[in-house]
């Protein structure tokens, strides 16, 4: 794909990109929906790249062609306004880097990507990680990895206007090989932790439902999330200064169920209980017990799917089906839930043989074949060479 990406930055625009790189998707193994809450997760970054090739202009004007759309877009940089499509992520790495004061040249942009879109690998973070590298490097911008992240998700939630936490852009600039990251969202804070190749295979499904993190099942999560947030500090179990549920602990469930209703302390209850498992999943990952990662997933899953209902059947049917298996330690479903993928934890031994009984357990409940990836912690965005 690397070399693909030369040539359509060749077909599209002449002559030879000033420089190409690529940005991977990523895995979340545990810490759902606690990055918008200040909380604790631990993603890593995945061997599934999203390439830009990309090359300056002598003018401000931006022409971005993507292989996957089979299409080129054009804009000026002088005026940015969102059309609704997927050069929206392109236009708002543009704006937020403008937004810090660089006066940023032209570039011809050509993409292309493994991540696809809807899979819950955030193809999003994919492209908006691998544009701000691309322009960092064509330009000598000199952006560090966490200036390139805190770009990318200004670009995404602050253009393109997805409420979306910092997880995915850390975890696509900052990810190592065969580590996850642990990211504390109030500080920034990353703590790299080994998932062992040898002793820890990861496989990620596709359940076939398209997911866009814009929809209003997401939304509705973080307003019920602030509305119980804003209970607490009114009932005084959260002090008056709590910005969010990070705030609280879980000795505060007893108390938070004499003022909050059946669903909204459910919400609270995945939040708190879910950094715990954070935590958990790190000391057990740094002892080597894979066992133990597996049972926090399984958990997980119980408390998404029951507690936050960001779960759907086909997601529910890929973790069961998964854990059945005597190779599988844990399964849980990866990304804001309500379509998207699931992420199973197993002997790598025994991943193929792991992939087609579970391929052939959902084909038989919902009558296709599910995309099934075996994927690898992998480094952050970077020039390819």
């Amino acid at each position: 794909m690397r070399s693909r990406v030369r040539e359509l930055f060749r077909e599209r625009f002449g002559g030879e990109p000033a420089a190409v790189v690529r940005a991977p998707g990523r895995v979340n193994l545990i810490g759902e929906h606690t990055d918008y809450n200040e909380g604790l997760v631990l993603p890593c970054a995945v061997d599934r790249d999203t390439v830009v090739a990309v090359g300056p202009r002598g003018d401000r004007r931006f022409r971005v062609f993507s292989r996957e759309w089979g299409e080129e877009r054009g804009f000026d940089a002088e005026r940015l306004e969102r059309g609704g499509g997927w050069d929206d992520y392109v236009r708002g790495v543009v704006f937020a880097l403008q937004e810090r004061g660089i006066a940023l040249p032209g570039a011809d942009l050509a993409i292309a990507s493994e991540v696809s879109p809807g899979s819950g690998l955030s193809s999003s973070a994919a492209l908006t990680v691998g544009v701000v590298t691309a322009l960092d490097r064509c330009h000598a911008l000199r952006l560090d990895p966490v200036e390139r992240a805190r770009v990318a998700h200004r670009a995404e939630s602050g253009f393109v206007g997805v409420p979306c936490g910092i997880m995915d852009p850390w975890a696509s600039a900052l990810g190592r090989r065969d580590a996850a990251l642990r990211i504390d969202c109030r500080s920034g804070a990353v703590r790299f932790v080994p998932v062992p190749a040898g002793r820890a295979g990861l496989l990620v499904a596709h359940s076939g439902v398209a997911r866009r993190l814009a929809d209003a099942g997401y939304g509705d999560r973080r307003g019920e999330c602030a509305t119980a947030l804003a209970a607490a500090r009114r009932a005084g179990v959260a002090p008056p200064d709590a910005r969010a549920l990070r705030d609280l602990a879980e000795e505060d469930l007893p108390a938070l169920s004499r003022v909050l209703d059946a669903p909204l302390l459910r919400r609270v209850r995945h939040v708190l209980s879910e950094n715990r498992r954070v935590d958990a999943a790190v000391a057990a990952l740094a002892g080597g017990d894979m066992a133990a990662v597996g049972a926090l997933l399984r958990e997980g899953q119980r408390s998404l799917r029951d507690d936050f209902e960001v779960s759907l059947p086909e997601l529910d049917a890929l973790c069961a089906i998964a854990d059945r298996h005597p190779a599988v330690y844990g399964s849980r479903l990866t990304g804001a839930g309500f379509g998207g993928c699931t992420l199973h934890l197993c002997d790598p031994d025994a991943a193929e043989e792991v992939a087609e009984a579970l391929a052939t357990g959902f084909s038989d409940r919902f009558g296709r074949r599910p995309e099934i990836q075996r994927v690898r912690p992998a480094p952050g965005a970077g020039a390819v060479e």
